[in-house]
């Protein structure tokens, strides 16, 4: 029996040192179906000729300027034909056999949009890496968090999350999805550039009646922001900024008239938290992603014309915490995803 087409798309912009350092575990694969893409961002260095010349294996799709990560594969997507997609960042190292546990879950369970392997720390392997650990999950307040890491808090990896488990999201970093319905989901949304992309298009694939799932007997290594830091400026704005833009498109209005007030009371607590210990970047930052979504309030609303679904509030949807993840984590000192008692 043949196995489906899986194409691996690495979208990439500049440093083509990650490209030396990661490419050849992804070349490796033994997935016997498979084709490899770069989608690259129109990089200043040397990054295309690169792999040219040492990974002539590899498919090259040149774009003519930075489309940032949901641009990027939007962009490169449309080119490509396969029955399921490998959205894998470009530092990433993937373990032998790394594709063939998720493709035959999917195979084997159509109710299965999308789905992720067990994220681990590159340079310290005994600990879960930051991008979605060994699964997404999301509370009632839409704040996102990891089977594996809460906030900055991140868990040793004791195999004790090592079951198979409906998610929330998958992680962007390495995302399993059927093809047809990256495109019949609309794919990402360019309005998000980087960051929470992925739980948006997760999210709108659960409201299309198909299930996440975390396939942690796969592994891979992550470096984590090999393009823009995870502790940075501007990744604080643009998840802020996105995360209310998420809440705008996906929630029913019932829920928003009281949710998008709350949650601006809670980000103003956190920009406080980033002044008083010493980041006033970070905490301008808050402020920034703030104005940014209520001075173009009109222009996030429209969005939600393009989800052609019915909507939910969170406590109907699977992979939600009934409770507030910031009570638990920041005034109930809960540190590990074990801790929380699931309602």
């Amino acid at each position: 029996m043949n196995k489906p087409l899986v194409a691996v798309v690495i979208v990439h912009w500049n440093r083509r040192q990650l490209l030396e350092q990661f490419l050849p575990s992804v070349t490796a694969s033994t997935y016997p179906n498979l084709k490899i893409y770069v989608a690259d961002n129109a990089s200043a260095d040397d990054s295309v000729a690169y792999i040219s010349m040492h990974f002539p294996e590899v498919s090259v799709i040149s774009l003519n300027k930075n489309f940032g990560y949901a641009g990027g594969y939007n962009e490169a997507l449309k080119e490509i034909k396969a029955d399921y997609y490998v959205l894998l960042n470009n530092d990433i190292e993937v373990s032998a056999g790394w594709i063939e546990p998720l493709i035959d879950l999917m195979e084997q369970h159509p109710d299965v949009g999308a789905c992720q392997p067990k994220m681990i720390d590159y340079r310290n392997r005994s600990l879960f890496e930051y991008a979605g650990a060994c699964g997404g999950f999301i509370d009632t307040l839409g704040y996102v968090f990891c089977r594996g890491r809460i906030f900055e808090s991140l868990e040793t990896d004791k195999g004790q999350y090592d079951d198979v488990r409906q998610i929330f999201w998958a992680t962007g970093a390495c995302l399993f999805l059927r093809a047809e319905l990256f495109h019949k989901a609309g794919g990402f949304d360019e309005h998000f550039f980087a960051h929470m992309e992925e739980v948006d298009l997760c999210w709108r694939i659960q409201l299309s009646g198909y299930k996440l799932m975390a396939v942690p007997s796969s592994q891979v290594y992550h470096v984590g922001g090999g393009t823009l830091n995870k502790m940075s400026p501007q990744k604080t704005y643009l998840n802020f900024r996105n995360n209310l833009i998420m809440l705008t498109k996906n929630l029913p209005v019932s829920v928003l008239w009281w949710l998008v007030p709350f949650r601006s009371f809670l980000d103003l607590l956190s920009s406080l938290f980033f002044l008083i210990n010493g980041f006033p970047k970070y905490s301008w930052a808050v402020h920034q992603a703030h104005a940014d979504y209520f001075f173009k309030f009109g222009k996030w609303w429209k969005l939600r014309k393009t989800l052609q679904v019915k909507r939910k509030p969170l406590s109907q949807l699977t992979g939600v915490y009934k409770g507030s993840i910031v009570q638990q984590h920041f005034l109930k000192k809960i540190r590990f995803f074990s801790e929380l008692v699931w309602k």
